[in-house]
């Protein structure tokens, strides 16, 4: 029986509070996943270690007729993937983040690479930003020869899903300013995919659906409140990219120099669809290359759930993929 997260919210993600205010883990959050298209057959994986210290990791999808070839296939782009969480929960490993995977790898077509980063509160952001930006150092050093030998390293893009979509904006903004010391890695766009975002003053969609059954705010509100760094609100820059952007209006001046486009997606059904939709009229406003999409209905999560709406986002990616 699933949890209601508007009664019991850390039930709802696997946890319980203590009375000092750590957390215990009980169990793995459950995720209906939709079996009935299983892509599993269509990928080959690999999983490396990044850092043994941290614990941190990458899974190397790619589509497996490309290691059947027998002729010289062009290598594909690549796509380093951030999963989502709330920076709390789900891991590269996580069953719900499988068939987006190699839905990716096998329609646009490309070399995905997942990250594992550090979670929260045990490993506060900026750790997650820490830990990925670490992964785009490792990867540029083609550790392993199904990168070296099937991914185009100049046509590399940054994706990620929820808390991935805001790991992408931050450590895209990161990477923009330290470029040169990513080569031969050259990203071309950052994909946020319903990036999850905060603030303290609540939007019109998060009222609109404040008893949503997927991420309604109260579970939101955990997640900041155990993900940021001790002592901050909603309203710090790694939640909320508006108080970044309004003290440094110059922040995104290297992503425009450097001609990356950017993708932000999203659905009404989604209690962050507001501030996803604010971001994208800002960076507009502000010269970035970037399309917003979003969709009626569904779902926070929806294309990680739902086999076609992950093959509908996978096609949009293809898309852009598709111009470089």
């Amino acid at each position: 029986m699933s949890i209601d997260p508007n009664v019991d919210p850390y039930g709802y993600l696997g946890m319980v509070r203590n009375s000092d205010g750590s957390i215990t883990r009980l169990q793995k959050p459950l995720v209906p996943i939709d079996t009935s298209n299983d892509l599993s057959h269509l990928v080959v994986t690999k999983d490396i270690t990044i850092n043994s210290s941290k614990n941190t990791w990458a899974r190397i999808i790619l589509p497996r007729d490309l290691l059947h070839s027998t002729t010289n296939t062009p290598k594909l782009p690549l796509v380093i993937y951030f999963h989502g969480g709330g920076f709390i929960v789900a891991t590269v490993d996580s069953p719900s983040f499988q068939g987006l995977y190699a839905s990716i790898a096998s329609e646009i077509p490309a070399v995905v690479v997942s990250i594992e980063y550090r979670q929260a509160p045990e490993h506060r952001l900026p750790a997650a930003y820490d830990d990925c930006m670490e992964a785009l150092h490792w990867i540029k050093n083609k550790p392993d020869e199904l990168l070296s030998n099937h991914a185009d390293f100049s046509k590399c893009f940054l994706m990620g899903t929820s808390a991935g979509g805001n790991v992408v904006y931050h450590v895209g903004l990161r990477a923009a300013e330290s470029w040169d010391n990513l080569k031969p890695l050259e990203i071309k766009g950052l994909i946020l995919n319903q990036p999850f975002f905060g603030g303290n003053e609540r939007t019109q969609s998060e009222v609109r659906l404040s008893n949503d059954k997927v991420l309604p705010p109260i579970i939101s509100d955990i997640m900041w409140d155990l993900g940021l760094p001790k002592g901050a609100d909603r309203d710090h820059e790694y939640s909320n990219p508006m108080v970044g952007i309004e003290s440094n209006p110059n922040l995104l001046d290297q992503v425009k120099l450097l001609g990356w486009k950017m993708l932000v997606t999203g659905c009404d059904g989604d209690p962050l669809i507001d501030r996803q939709v604010d971001l994208v009229k800002v960076l507009k406003e502000l010269g970035v290359q970037v399309e917003g999409s979003f969709t009626q209905g569904f779902y926070h999560g929806s294309e990680i759930i739902d086999p076609l709406k992950a093959k509908e986002f996978s096609l949009l990616v293809k898309e852009l993929i598709r111009h470089f």
